[in-house]
């Protein structure tokens, strides 16, 4: 997402308006800084942060007042600007500024903060840059990715602890890092070194959020015994396909994060049909894991077989879901009946059943399903559920009931534009719907097999003539029915997929 430099004076206020100007000349604003009121410190993280006032924004860090300085509190929309800087890929220099200003607090000891302005030096305890947009988009060269930013963080703990105290013998002012990291097989040996640097250092590393890729099942491990316990909400452990054998081994040093709050598994495979004794025993173990954790909101276990064996996973946990994702998990109608009379169905607030063929005898248990999680369903993903014209229609009484639902995805599924005109009327009593994307219509293509699978669906050429007209119908409809600030798009990747904790 990319934004002009410089928003309309409108949509600022006198103060920010004033700090911007105040920034101009960066050394006087740095000259400047010990006489401004510590309340204005905010404002000026951010305006610095925005404009790329590195001078100003690493001092800012080096002299911050306050006990913590939260990336997700400063740059959020706020009451003099509502630009969201949490919402763009923060940009490299700003964030090499605050990792520099955080070095030079490292290298200043805790004595010399009586002779500091306001003993302002002393302050700062906890540095939070949670929260940063992670698109996985390719974005200009002038913005930072969550890899580059768990690498400049890291490169920061290995620095510290190897470079020590510019004066030996005065103790250097500890500040607690929180960070969200990510980690492949390329970088592990580098973030393992950063964690390991950062125990018993005056820069405390301390993950919020791991996301580890294509990492082997010793690595894993050797990264979840040096995180904090405390710190840690989420793991997410992408495209390393354990299988129910590594599933075994990793799932107890996850356990014990007692605190996690969300959990995401891909690619965990055990055939039901041919259980194997060691498969079994390894389900079981897996299950019995499960079962230790008293926070978990939100499970994740996309592209993983679990045909007839959701009622034995969901029953081992011991708090309700808020977030279910079972992506091309080859779900039967039992699985579905299973969740829709568990106690999960009626607190789930995100509900991703995308892969899972939904057509056919799995149709009556779905809409049991949506009945039961009417009340709170914020976010439904359907994408190539092989849905249909009739299927849809069939589902839209239940489906309008969602009364708080604000994204639906029914993309690669083949809908006509009659069906997809008539989810419009019928979504018009959804009032709290933004966004629905929704796949080409298949009017739209040539010559397509019937029923089309999802892969055709997916790769096949559209008429782009007759698309563009499907574009303008519907956007004509979203006018009449006063409905013109919800999203109708087949952008899948334009939007980003909601966030648990962001619901």
């Amino acid at each position: 997402m990319r934004w002009l430099p410089a928003w309309p004076s409108a949509m600022h206020t006198l103060v920010f308006l004033s700090t911007r100007q105040v920034l101009q000349c960066q050394p006087a604003a740095c000259q400047a800084l010990p006489l401004l009121p510590r309340e204005l410190f905010p404002l000026l993280f951010k305006v610095a942060f925005m404009d790329k006032k590195t001078v100003v924004l690493r001092e800012l860090v080096h002299t911050w007042p306050f006990p913590l300085l939260s990336f997700q509190q400063l740059l959020q929309e706020c009451a003099h600007c509502s630009r969201a800087l949490l919402q763009e890929r923060p940009s490299t220099e700003s964030m090499q500024a605050v990792i520099l200003g955080l070095t030079a607090r490292l290298h200043t000891p805790e004595t010399e903060a009586g002779t500091q302005p306001l003993c302002r030096k002393h302050a700062l305890r906890v540095l939070d840059m949670t929260g940063l947009l992670d698109d996985g988009v390719e974005q200009d060269p002038g913005t930072m990715s969550m890899w580059d930013c768990t690498a400049a963080v890291a490169r920061t703990c290995i620095a510290q602890q190897q470079g020590g105290t510019a004066e030996p013998g005065l103790a250097p002012i500890p500040v607690e890092v929180r960070v969200d990291l990510r980690v492949n097989r390329a970088s592990y040996a580098f973030l393992r070194e950063a964690l390991r640097s950062s125990v018993g250092s005056p820069l405390r590393l301390c993950c919020r959020d791991l996301r580890a890729e294509d990492l082997p099942m010793r690595n894993t491990v050797a990264l979840l015994q040096l995180l904090d316990a405390g710190c840690l909400r989420r793991v997410d452990l992408r495209f390393n396909n354990l299988g129910l054998r590594g599933l075994s081994v990793i799932i107890p040093h996850v356990a014990r994060f007692q605190h996690l709050a969300s959990l995401r598994l891909h690619y965990v495979h055990g055939d039901s049909r041919q259980p194997s004794v060691d498969g079994e025993d390894n389900f079981r173990y897996f299950l019995a894991q499960m079962g230790r954790f008293t926070c978990l909101r939100e499970l994740s276990m996309g592209s993983s077989l679990l045909s007839g064996r959701l009622d034995q996973l969901l029953s081992t946990l011991q708090s309700p879901l808020e977030s279910l994702e079972l992506a091309f998990c080859a779900l039967l109608p039992e699985d579905l009946r299973f969740l829709a009379r568990s106690p999960h169905a009626v607190h789930l607030k995100k509900l991703d059943l995308s892969g899972n063929d939904l057509s056919g005898s799995q149709l009556e248990p779905f809409q049991g399903l949506l009945q039961a999680a009417a009340a709170t369903l914020l976010h439904l993903e359907l994408t190539e559920c092989q849905l249909a014209d009739t299927q849809l229609l069939a589902t839209l009484p239940v489906l309008t009931r969602c009364s708080s639902l604000r994204y639906l995805g029914l993309y690669g599924n083949p809908l006509s534009m009659a069906g997809l005109k008539e989810l419009l009327r019928d979504s018009v009593v959804q009032a709290e719907l933004r966004t629905v994307v929704h796949p080409f219509p298949v009017d739209c293509y040539e010559g397509l097999p019937w029923p089309p699978p999802a892969s055709v669906l997916l790769e096949a050429s559209i008429n782009e003539e007759k698309f563009a007209r499907v574009e303008a119908e519907l956007h004509q409809l979203l006018l009449a029915s006063g409905r013109a600030h919800v999203l109708w798009t087949t952008d899948i990747y334009g939007r980003l997929a909601a966030d648990y904790f962001s619901l």
